[in-house]
């Protein structure tokens, strides 16, 4: 039973001497859009977009689980064209397990992104009940949204970006919303059975068989930036998916952000959650994974410690099982339920697995500084980030320094070293304002 503080007898204590940290911001292409909805107009235009388009034709828009920036407008101007072309548009949750695996939870997560139906001007319509399609070579049952599947066309609005836990030409995209997300959690767990490891097979032939037995339209994908601002957006007809999809994939791969580190002792990441990473806290970026992942370890981490979830993840900690720390804060927002049903989903039951829990987040910074082996604590390297997703402006320790002036093309140094400052009950302070965004 864990009660309001945990006392452990740790020998030496935690009153360990932490390196001061320095603001330093990496350097990428950052190449962006003016305008969202400006680009969608643009895409709507091309002639062979706007013939899909049948006046009167119900048209079911497939939303996703994750934070991406920009996503409700985006959906808005789709929504719009596709109501200037004589459509009927509604949206509908595309997003698995998420969500806790319930119509409500589904239908919170696009509320808390601000896909509501007064801001985007349509119905949103959200079910966890499924058909059956068909079915793939070996027998495996196919299944869609039910409401999706009784309208008369489907689309999707996604972001392009590398997977989690497998590589291969598609990833996540269209091809994974059209067949995991869109199977809701009776057709992901089918998926799921195969082992992610197939997925870059798997996925492609049932999102064939899927756009072979239902009206598909096309995919809205998005872009990012390695700040997280849009990039791209392409509208793909569903005849170019397969072929598109991985070219997409290869541009959002030379944008996205990276820890510009070799090795690091100690990474701290303040929050994670599902509206960042499907595996809380992107793999892609901490270089850790689950068990039984296939996965080059760059950067190499030696403890990761988590002191916070994101508001919108709504309890879901998904992937805390990869960090050593956590905080009684994470452990107080935990919620098992949905934590546990998007993991036992996706087949890899570690990513739910509880690390240490410090008190605050003083102790769990001072826990994985004290068990880096053969490092002096005052000589740690350490990094710490807002979240997975936001890697551009981060702290490092003094440690690091010589390293950051030798790469002045990767790395600016923008601050002066401090000393890590908490409060009187252990919290740590603001690393940085939050992070704006323009809409447009």
């Amino acid at each position: 039973m864990i009660g309001d503080r945990i006392d452990v007898n740790i020998a030496g204590g935690l009153d360990v001497p932490l390196p001061r940290m320095v603001h330093v911001r990496q350097k990428f292409e950052l190449s962006k859009i003016s305008s969202v909805s400006e680009t969608v107009a643009q895409e709507f235009k091309k002639p062979g977009i706007q013939s899909m388009v049948k006046p009167g034709m119900t048209i079911a828009l497939g939303v996703g689980s994750r934070g991406v920036n920009n996503i409700a407008v985006c959906v808005k101007a789709v929504v719009d064209e596709i109501k200037l072309l004589g459509g009927k548009p509604f949206v509908f949750p595309a997003m698995g397990s998420h969500g806790g695996a319930t119509a409500e939870g589904q239908k919170e997560v696009l509320d808390g992104y601000g896909v509501t139906e007064a801001f985007i001007g349509c119905p949103v319509k959200s079910s966890m009940e499924v058909v059956e399609i068909g079915k793939a070579d070996d027998g495996m049952p196919i299944y869609m949204d039910k409401l999706a599947s009784e309208a008369d066309a489907v689309a999707l609005v996604c972001r392009i970006k590398p997977h989690t836990n497998f590589r291969a030409p598609i990833e996540s995209g269209i091809v994974k919303m059209l067949t995991i997300g869109m199977g809701k959690i009776i057709g992901a767990s089918t998926l799921h059975t195969y082992g992610m490891d197939m997925f870059g097979v798997l996925l492609p032939k049932v999102a064939k068989i899927i756009m072979e037995k239902k009206n598909f339209l096309f995919g809205v994908a998005m872009v990012e930036n390695a700040a997280d601002d849009t990039a791209l957006i392409e509208i793909v007809p569903s005849e170019e998916v397969i072929e598109r999809e991985p070219l997409l994939l290869a541009r959002a791969k030379e944008l996205m952000p990276k820890l510009q580190f070799e090795d690091i002792d100690v990474l701290i990441v303040e929050k994670i959650g599902k509206n960042i990473s499907g595996a809380g806290m992107d793999p892609n970026i901490t270089g850790r994974n689950c068990r039984d992942v296939d996965w080059e370890m760059s950067p190499y981490v030696k403890k990761i410690a988590v002191l916070g979830l994101t508001p919108e993840t709504h309890g879901n900690a998904t992937g805390l099982g990869a960090a050593d720390v956590i905080t009684m804060d994470v452990y107080r927002e935990l919620d098992i339920a949905k934590t546990y049903a998007n993991v036992i989903t996706s087949m890899y039951l570690d990513g739910a697995a509880i690390p240490i829990i410090m008190n605050n987040d003083q102790e769990a910074i001072q826990l994985v500084v004290k068990t880096v082996v053969r490092v002096k604590p005052a000589d740690a390297k350490i990094v710490r980030i807002s979240t997975t997703l936001e890697v551009m402006d981060l702290h490092v320790s003094e440690t690091l320094l010589p390293y950051i002036q030798s790469n002045p093309d990767k790395f600016e140094i923008v601050g002066e070293p401090e000393a890590m400052k908490f409060d009187a009950k252990g919290k740590i302070y603001p690393m940085l304002a939050p992070r704006t965004h323009a809409h447009a």
